[in-house]
């Protein structure tokens, strides 16, 4: 077995130890001119999570214990040689074997849930990563501007929740959605990304075209399906990969297939828009089940996970209104072909042998509005801030169309919450600043107004000089469909929807970084 990290000991310290040997000699530089040069920086970071419930999953009780012990090194190059400029980021990311986790990892090697093993058995290969994030170069003619490489590209601007930022997948297995950051857990593409200016039009044209180079893994959202710390509520501990295969070759989701997509951005009047079409892939995995196959015959006992490919057609618009003193924004998206597992709690399979979800895969399409409003509202006489703070609201909604409830619909894999026509959630964010900047509290939540439940998030943030920074923060779930009582109940459970799943993972996180 190996060694454990056990909560007892002085573990808020802990999250110094992946920056002490290193923090020293970490320095930035820059060399050159503006036709030849190179500059580097970066940052070193460490994190220590601690469970603020227990675990119904396993024996003990897990309230206080370290759950997360990460360090990070990112480098970050630029250069110039003669016409071209050139940008890479590579990351390398380290965890240590906590005593919760080696609890998991133990109930995910004993087989008693799935009986094989899976990618649960090895915890840590799911975490520690060295990995070239980007690697593109920069080429500028005219008016128009060639990008080539692996790359993020972002459209739209929602945050907790995405319309338009669809073309890339997401890593949610070391952090599930909270990493403040979204370029951390972002999955950079190899692409051809060109832009061309339009100056006649007070716009420009964007043309991305992916070649399918990138790594299979390189797709979709990667979840935590494995049995680990962000395994949705009651599965942790419950590796689905010893029992489920993931399939990249499906002819519903083939990563090789060249993708890509157009946008053309402009303003009419004081109105920034944009209008896009993308093929991509489904960012939230389904199951291609073995009791229902899908256009193939699956690989795993249970199934095979997939990702789909969509089509996405999408129009963003935002402006300033003086009346209301803040910025208006709206996302309009409508998405053709997400996949949606079948099979709920009503319509049990084989007496209920089988997990809720598994009986077909149905496509339909999907209409996302999002609308967001960012205003400066000045609190230093409230609350006694340095300077006015930042408040965001967002009204985010996806409607499924063509539905029918007859379809048995279900939200996710594995539970049999039926799903429902529409989803409406909303997330606020207030960041203050005290002391010329140097603390900087924030409040982050957010709500499903259909099926209730939510999430709060206090964090601050100290600048310690230039270098450091120190972030601390709790992450709170409030669970509508609470199917962690009973243990295993949840997957039958039929109220158990997004909140749910976070039932029982509210966490305190420290994170200290050290940039260069």
């Amino acid at each position: 077995m190996q060694s454990t990290l056990r909560a007892k000991r002085p573990t808020w310290l802990l999250a110094l130890l992946p920056l002490g040997a290193m923090s020293a000699a970490a320095q930035a530089m820059d060399y050159g001119n503006d036709e030849y040069g190179f500059s580097l920086g970066g940052y070193l970071r460490g994190w220590s999570s601690f469970n603020l419930n227990n675990a119904p999953e396993t024996h003990g009780n897990d309230k206080g214990k370290l759950s997360m012990l990460r360090g990070s090194l990112l480098l970050d190059a630029d250069a110039v040689t003669g016409p071209l400029s050139w940008k890479a980021i590579g990351r390398f990311d380290k965890e240590w074997m906590t005593g919760y986790q080696d609890d998991l990892q133990d109930i995910n090697r004993s087989m008693v849930n799935t009986g094989n093993r899976g990618r649960g058995s090895d915890l840590m290969d799911e975490y520690d990563r060295a990995e070239l994030r980007e690697f593109y170069f920069d080429y500028e003619y005219d008016r128009v501007k060639f990008r080539v490489g692996k790359q993020q590209v972002v459209w739209g601007e929602t945050d907790f929740f995405r319309a338009m930022d669809v073309v890339h997948g997401f890593d949610y297995r070391w952090r599930s959605f909270l990493e403040p950051e979204n370029e951390e857990l972002r999955k950079p593409l190899i692409m051809f990304n060109t832009t061309v200016q339009v100056p006649e039009l007070d716009g420009s044209l964007q043309v991305l075209v992916r070649p399918g180079w990138d790594a299979h893994n390189a797709i979709g959202n990667s979840v935590d399906f494995y049995g680990g710390r962000w395994a949705p509520q009651p599965y942790r501990g419950t590796d689905f990969f010893s029992l489920l295969d993931t399939d990249y070759d499906h002819p519903a989701g083939d990563n090789e297939k060249v993708t890509g997509g157009l946008r053309w951005s402009g303003l009419a009047g004081d109105v920034n828009y944009s209008l896009a079409w993308l093929k991509s892939y489904q960012g939230d995995p389904v199951v291609n089940s073995r009791f229902a196959p899908y256009k193939k015959m699956p690989k795993g006992v249970l199934g095979d996970v997939i990702h789909p490919e969509i089509t996405v057609w999408g129009a963003t618009a935002s402006t300033y209104v003086a009346a209301a003193d803040a910025v208006f924004s709206s996302e309009v998206v409508y998405t053709e072909g997400v996949g949606f597992n079948q099979g709920s709690y009503q319509n049990p399979m084989f007496g209920g042998a089988v997990p809720p979800g598994f009986a077909g895969l149905q496509r339909k399409d999907t209409l996302t509005t999002m609308l967001r409003m960012d205003k400066t509202v000045d609190l230093t006489r409230v609350l006694g801030t340095s300077r006015p703070s930042f408040l965001s609201m967002q009204l985010f909604n996806t409607r499924v169309l063509g539905f029918d409830s007859d379809d048995d619909l279900v939200e996710l894999a594995a539970y049999g919450a039926k799903k429902r026509r529409d989803t409406t959630l909303f997330t606020t964010v207030l960041q203050t600043n005290y002391r010329n900047d140097t603390i900087n509290p924030s409040l982050a939540a957010g709500i499903d107004v259909n099926n209730k439940g939510g999430f709060l998030i206090p964090a601050v943030e100290f600048a310690l000089g230039d270098s450091w920074r120190l972030r601390a923060e709790a992450d709170l779930f409030y669970a509508a469909g609470r199917g962690s009582d009973g243990g295993g109940d949840a997957q039958g459970k039929g109220d158990t929807r997004l909140f749910g799943y976070f039932d029982n993972h509210d966490q305190l996180v420290l994170r200290l970084t050290r940039q260069f």
